[in-house]
Order: C-alpha cells, then sequence, then structure tokens
C-alpha cells in the first residue's frame, strides 16, 4: 500500500468515528418519527370557520352545565329564576355539553373576527361566520363602500364585556343573545386616503348586541351569526 492510500483509510476512519459521535447509535428506545400528513389531518380544514360551544367537551374543559347544580350552574351569567336562566336551563335539556362560559370565549372571538373581516370585505371569512340573510346584509354594505371606493380601517383595543343577555330554544334551534363593549379605532377613507368617516386617531366605546343561533339536531358544531344591533 503506498502512502496516498494509508492516508485515505486514516482520513475515512477519522471520518466515520465523527459522524458516529455526532449522529449517535441506535438503542431501540427511540420515537418513531414523526408522520406530517397525518397531522395535517387533524388541523381544521377552514381556519374561517370559528367552532363554538356545542361540539363535544374535551376533558379539559368545564364539566357540562347539566352535571353541575342548579345553583351553581349559572353564577355569574345568569340569576336563578329569571327568563335568561330558564331560556338556558332548556337548551342543556337539549344538549347537554352546552357549556356557557365556554360559548362565550367562542362568542368573543368570533365577534372580533367578524368585525374585522367585515371592515377588510372579505366575503369569504363572513360567509361561514354568518346565516344567509345577515350575509347578504354585509355583502350589500361592502359594495356599497366599494363603488363608493371607500376603504374602511378598523382596528380592536380591546372587548371589555360579553354577557348573555338572551337564550331561548325553538324547534331545537338555540338562540343566544350577547350583549358585547368593546374599544376600537375605526376610521373610512375615500380613494384619496381622507378620512370621511369616524376617526384614525382616537379610540371609540362601541356597544354592540348580536344574536348566535345553532341547530341542536345538527351534528355541525357551530354558530352563526343570525342577528345584529346597537346596543347602549
Amino acid at each position: 500500500m503506498d502512502i496516498y492510500t494509508i492516508i485515505f483509510l486514516a482520513l475515512a476512519v477519522f471520518i466515520f468515528l465523527r459522524l458516529r459521535n455526532v449522529l449517535g447509535q441506535r438503542t431501540g428506545e427511540e420515537r418513531p418519527p414523526f408522520d406530517r400528513t397525518a397531522a395535517r389531518e387533524t388541523l381544521p380544514q377552514d381556519g374561517n370557520v370559528v367552532s363554538m360551544p356545542g361540539s363535544p367537551i374535551d376533558q379539559t374543559q368545564p364539566a357540562p352545565a347539566a352535571e353541575i347544580s342548579p345553583a351553581e350552574r349559572w353564577k355569574g351569567i345568569a340569576e336563578p329564576g329569571t327568563p335568561l336562566a330558564a331560556g338556558l336551563d332548556a337548551m342543556v335539556e337539549q344538549d347537554s355539553s352546552f357549556d356557557a362560559r365556554h360559548f362565550l370565549t367562542g362568542a368573543k372571538s368570533a365577534y372580533e373576527m367578524i368585525v374585522l373581516a367585515f371592515a377588510n370585505g372579505d366575503r369569504r371569512a363572513l360567509k361561514d361566520l354568518l346565516s344567509g340573510e345577515v350575509f347578504d346584509s354585509f355583502d350589500a354594505a361592502i359594495k356599497d363602500r366599494e363603488s363608493n371606493e371607500l376603504k374602511t380601517e378598523t382596528r380592536f383595543v380591546s372587548i371589555d364585556k360579553a354577557d348573555i343577555v338572551g337564550a331561548e330554544v325553538r324547534d331545537r334551534t338555540a338562540q343566544l343573545t350577547i350583549r358585547f363593549v368593546s374599544q376600537m379605532i375605526s376610521a373610512t377613507r375615500d380613494k384619496a386616503g381622507n378620512v370621511v368617516d369616524g376617526n384614525a386617531e382616537s379610540v371609540s366605546d362601541i356597544t354592540d348586541v348580536w344574536t348566535f343561533a345553532r341547530d341542536l339536531s345538527s351534528r355541525d358544531p357551530n354558530w352563526k351569526l343570525v342577528g345584529t344591533g346597537a346596543g347602549q
């Protein structure tokens, strides 16, 4: 063997030992490789759909309202003996997984998503979150804004309160009315960039009263906005 062969063999042994130290050895205790295809299949296919309560509640969520004593069931949400408490009780009778506090968390997310989607003219997001009638109303307002070459800018500062003020079940359709109190900055500009409505610099106090509905006989767990109004 000439000197060059010896040098190459020595380098090969050195590189093998270095790789062995860096990559390690199999011990039989390794975790299986991460299956990215399976992981994708477990993710929601449409990020625009807000899944508010109504779907099966997992173990990390509070116990269903049906399992809580009547005295504690609506504590902080509705006073015992009121029409609101009766409406919530009727809802639990037909859907024992319903949890009002979990619903409010989802409702606040939906409120912000809808307001921002409307401001941005995002019809695709709105279609998944609104009933047909409400979508048509929002779509007409967006078309009017577009025809006048106006652009709305909206930014949330906070959602200070979200209270259930109405609850009823009619023919297996549950309706919950929520009073939102929020702070946001909103302004509408013309094509030249001039503010024609609202104020781009100041925070406004906004109160909205929205009604969400869900068909309790459907396997679809999502609630949709079916009515809007301004509150005081």
